[in-house]
């Protein structure tokens, strides 16, 4: 798919940025809507192209995210009532969830939320699905978790017939509409593009291949791995007769900026004597001087990759503004 980035033309990827709105993001604490808020839109003014949020409600005991493992059960607010407020508060940056857990929620009314959120935005909703990641929390609140991606593919028949074509009907083994239709529409007649989030399964690749405009894995890949890493996916989008340059490559990127700040991946004794390894066994992808990462960003683009999203180590407003060089030497 062709890059396109009317805000920052010159950039050779969009870069967007996933808030810390979860425990254990950078300790147990959770960041309040004040301060999200503060960093959505200290975001937004340095130029970052998009904001996430995670979509889970609970983190059982001992669920390891994102590098950190409290042993105890940790949670964040929920996501599309973030997605709202902070559409009502930015006016550039594309909103998106990672992902939509689908075992949450009627696939029909999330069709709804997603039209009314699109027209809160001005029309910046990413749809971020995900047939749901069996972490236990859905049935911790009384939700299905069974036939994930057989729930999924009914779900994304409705959720695309509504958003694209105005009307669903569907008489499935999980889902049931009749003669369902979305009134109003949102402000693109299409509905906002759909990014199916997934590892790399068959049934999954075979659902992206169909329906998605966009595609993210949550594996940390280096450029150099990608065409083996992507190949599945490429190999799906030929199966069923699809361009691969129409499917947009989202990825994760965790960057370590080197600042003093509630920390992600603590540093041990060796860090300052070997950033490098370091930095590789706690999972960072880019670190060093904003040229550096700059590079790094620049060698995704090269690999294909349309819209990367950095993880940011620390995850505080200085971090945001520590990010500014690298975003103003993409845009040179």
């Amino acid at each position: 798919m062709a890059h396109a980035n009317p805000m920052h033309p010159h950039r050779p990827l969009k870069v967007g940025y996933i808030l810390p709105e979860t425990e254990g993001r950078r300790g147990p604490a959770v960041a309040r809507w004040d301060e999200l808020r503060a960093m959505a839109e200290r975001a937004e003014a340095v130029g970052f192209d998009s904001l996430w949020m995670v979509d889970r409600l609970l983190f059982p005991g001992g669920d390891e995210f994102v590098g950190y493992t409290t042993g105890e059960t940790t949670g964040g607010w929920e996501a599309w009532s973030l997605t709202a407020a902070l559409a009502a508060v930015t006016t550039r940056v594309e909103l998106g969830q990672y992902v939509t857990n689908n075992l949450f929620r009627n696939p029909a009314l999330l069709a709804k939320m997603a039209a009314t959120v699109d027209e809160i935005s001005g029309g910046r909703l990413i749809l971020s699905l995900g047939a749901g990641d069996g972490g236990g929390d859905a049935a911790m609140f009384g939700f299905p978790e069974d036939h994930r991606v057989g729930r999924f593919e009914e779900a994304l028949r409705i959720v695309t017939g509504l958003l694209r074509e105005g009307r669903v009907d569907l008489d499935g083994a999980y889902y049931r509409v009749r003669d369902g239709e979305l009134r109003p529409r949102g402000p693109r007649q299409q509905g906002p593009p759909i990014l199916i989030g997934s590892q790399l399964g068959p049934r999954m690749l075979g659902l992206a291949a169909r329906y998605a405009d966009l595609w993210n894995t949550f594996q940390w890949i280096r450029p150099e791995e990608l065409p083996a890493a992507l190949a599945p996916l490429d190999a799906a989008l030929a199966a069923a007769g699809r361009d691969p340059a129409t499917l947009g490559r989202v990825l994760d990127v965790p960057v370590d900026l080197d600042l003093p700040g509630p920390r992600r991946h603590p540093r041990s004794t060796a860090y300052g004597r070997d950033r490098a390894v370091e930095a590789a066994a706690s999972g960072v992808l880019l670190s060093g001087e904003p040229e550096a990462i700059a590079d790094g960003l620049r060698a995704y683009a090269d690999a294909g990759i349309g819209h990367v999203v950095v993880w940011l180590d620390p995850d505080t407003v200085e971090g945001i503004e520590a990010f500014a060089p690298v975003l103003e030497l993409l845009d040179a």
